[in-house]
């Protein structure tokens, strides 16, 4: 495997910063995807993962939302050709049950493949002069300039869309909306809660006002977030801060809402979503709790007599394959407009960026190549 010279914010302690480090990426192998990144998204769960117990052991280069060119193919590879425009999504088997069922999402390969910090052969991709550095975080470790990816982790992207902003349909956007048009599938005039209004709760609500729902309520304590979520489709919102959540659910829908989508993994918002369903009342939990809130309290008679129910989702249930491509034809035709959330900052200002996203200043984040690579490599900024 021929090496390649990278720039790449490298996580080396929790509740630390990014650092910005020239490492040494080795590949791609048989069979992977050598990609040029041209942007990639900042999630929520790479920063959970950098700062608590999580794998991969840090140090690691995270990044999950990548979108670039391919350069280089292994010998095993036959459906992707150099020159290919890609969008990086998580890493998938292709072979059991879960991936057959086109919900890869829970393939038995998963944690493997996605979340181990290296190869299937144990090895890591990346290392530097402080040694091995943790690879492949969801099949791509994308906080770089280039990444090694398996193939079954691309999804080509049309040529009349913008490349290097694309990286989030692979998680936060695919998770949001799958979520409303795969899991909940609403009929036109349903109900919606939406808890935060981050990329994963926009994307939640771009995809209810494409199925219809009304009335569509976000919840989120940050001001600037609730407005975006009304010029995203939202027709009500709620500040946490002000009211309780039932509360003001019940007087935007009265009996409750029909469903009802947590992005925030948190105890208190995921108890209140429970009680603001109505009758068989679907809620969806997406957000990763904090280690120290792993767990929620909700009245067993209320839950089985209402028959309402509560159902964990990764990835929005999503083949990527198949819903990236019609979530961009939307995009092109002017109903999904996912680049209004985009703010995008130089991979050597990724600190910037994480407390941007935090202090509510920009809503998701991408990070483009390095403007000035040579001052790159040595490039690093306060913790956020």
């Amino acid at each position: 495997m021929r090496q390649q010279n990278v720039i790449a914010a490298v996580a080396r302690k929790a509740k630390g910063p990014f650092s910005i480090e020239s490492l040494i990426l080795s590949g791609p192998s048989p069979d992977e995807v050598l990609v040029k990144i041209e942007g990639v998204g900042l999630c929520h769960t790479d920063l959970v993962v950098k700062d608590s117990a999580f794998p991969p052991a840090l140090p690691a280069v995270l990044g999950h939302e990548g979108a670039g060119v391919v350069e280089a193919v292994g010998e095993n590879i036959d459906d992707v050709k150099v020159g290919d425009r890609v969008i990086l999504s998580f890493a998938s088997c292709g072979a059991c049950s879960a991936c057959r069922d086109h919900t890869p999402g829970y393939c038995d390969q998963a944690a493997a493949l996605n979340y181990a910090g290296a190869r299937l052969n144990g090895k890591s991709a990346l290392g530097g002069e402080q040694g091995a550095v943790a690879s492949h975080f969801f099949g791509q470790s994308s906080f770089a300039t280039h990444a090694v990816v398996y193939a079954n982790n691309i999804v080509k992207a049309p040529d009349d869309a913008p490349l290097a902003l694309l990286g989030p349909f692979g998680c936060s956007i695919q998770t949001g909306a799958g979520t409303v048009l795969n899991v909940m599938r609403p009929p036109a005039g349903a109900a919606i809660l939406i808890a935060g209004a981050g990329a994963v709760g926009l994307s939640a609500v771009m995809a209810a006002a494409l199925a219809g729902c009304a009335p569509i309520i976000v919840s989120d304590p940050m001001h600037e977030r609730r407005t975006a979520a009304i010029d995203f489709g939202a027709t009500h919102s709620h500040d946490p801060n002000e009211a309780p959540l039932r509360e003001a659910v019940t007087s935007f829908a009265k009996g409750g809402v029909n469903f009802a989508i947590d992005t925030t993994g948190r105890r208190e918002v995921i108890e209140a979503g429970v009680d603001a369903l109505s009758k068989r009342g679907v809620l969806a939990c997406l957000g990763i709790a904090p280690d120290e809130a792993p767990t929620f309290d909700v009245p067993i008679n209320h839950l089985m007599g209402y028959g309402r129910r509560i159902v964990g989702v990764i990835e929005g249930d999503s083949d990527p394959r198949q819903l990236i491509p019609m979530l961009l034809d939307h995009y092109r035709a002017g109903r999904f407009p996912f680049d209004k959330m985009i703010k995008t900052y130089s991979l050597e200002n990724i600190n910037e960026a994480v407390r941007d996203q935090a202090a509510g200043r920009c809503v998701k984040p991408v990070l483009l190549p390095p403007s000035d690579l040579a001052n790159a490599r040595s490039h690093s900024d306060p913790a956020p």
